[in-house]
């Protein structure tokens, strides 16, 4: 079956995300787009991502539960699992090494949990686009251990993307892939890098706003699933991955 996947997707739990951003409102949007695999995203936050499934559930579009982690390095790095017992113990270990520093709505941005309908159920207090405490090698380490798949978030962007923070790939670090932003053509990223990227490259929206749908990741597997995926992504051909267009 072919997925139209869109693998980086935040919520109103995100205080960056625009007020749309609820789970009715992403899931007619994905429809509209034809997309039918989403992985949620929030920074350093998870509480939103029941209510997305459920938003879905009856519309053949699969929600993978995740989150945009922001490590020490100040790098942000996309954790993606099959079940929510998974990013729940994820959150878990986030939430040890998450500064507890207060948000400022009128700064930041508002943090909203909500139900499956968008409607209100509380603000996050704690503010979520910070930095933990968790080093690039102990999170990719610590996903991996929770049957995850680890990929650095938008690696050419300025603001916490890992080539422009670190200035390299750390060979240490078992990432799965690596994303580019959606702002870039990715033969000719790749294309004029000096340090080669031998990992699988996706390429996702970072959504914010419903206008910043993509769906340009097509993954040809029977079901959506981690395992799946990271097989469809290693593979040496486009037949069970690429990223471009359908056909």
């Amino acid at each position: 079956m072919l997925f139209r996947a869109e693998l980086h997707v935040h919520t109103v739990l995100s205080p960056c995300a625009d007020v749309e951003m609820i789970p009715p409102f992403i899931i007619e949007t994905a429809i509209d787009h034809g997309i039918n695999l989403i992985a949620i995203t929030d920074h350093n936050a998870s509480a939103n991502i029941e209510a997305v499934q459920q938003a879905a559930n009856g519309t053949g579009i699969t929600i993978l539960p995740g989150m945009e982690l922001q490590t020490r390095e100040d790098v942000h790095l996309l954790a993606l699992f099959d079940t929510i017992g998974q990013v729940k113990a994820f959150q878990q270990i986030v939430d040890e090494h998450l500064p507890s520093q207060q948000n400022d709505p009128e700064h930041f941005g508002e943090q909203f949990v909500v139900d499956s309908t968008g409607d209100f159920i509380r603000r996050e207090e704690r503010l979520l686009i910070n930095s933990t405490r968790i080093d690039l090698n102990q999170a990719v380490n610590t996903i991996h251990e929770l049957d995850g798949l680890a990929i650095p978030a938008h690696i050419n962007r300025k603001a916490f993307g890992l080539l422009e923070v670190l200035g390299f790939l750390p060979p240490e670090v078992a990432f799965d892939a690596v994303e580019v932003s959606r702002h870039v053509d990715i033969r000719k990223f790749l294309e004029s890098q000096k340090i080669p990227i031998r990992l699988p490259v996706i390429q996702s929206g970072d959504v914010h706003r419903l206008d910043e749908f993509m769906g340009r990741n097509y993954f040809e597997i029977e079901t959506p699933t981690i395992n799946e995926i990271s097989m469809a992504l290693h593979q040496n051909n486009d037949r069970k991955f690429r990223v471009g267009t359908p056909n």
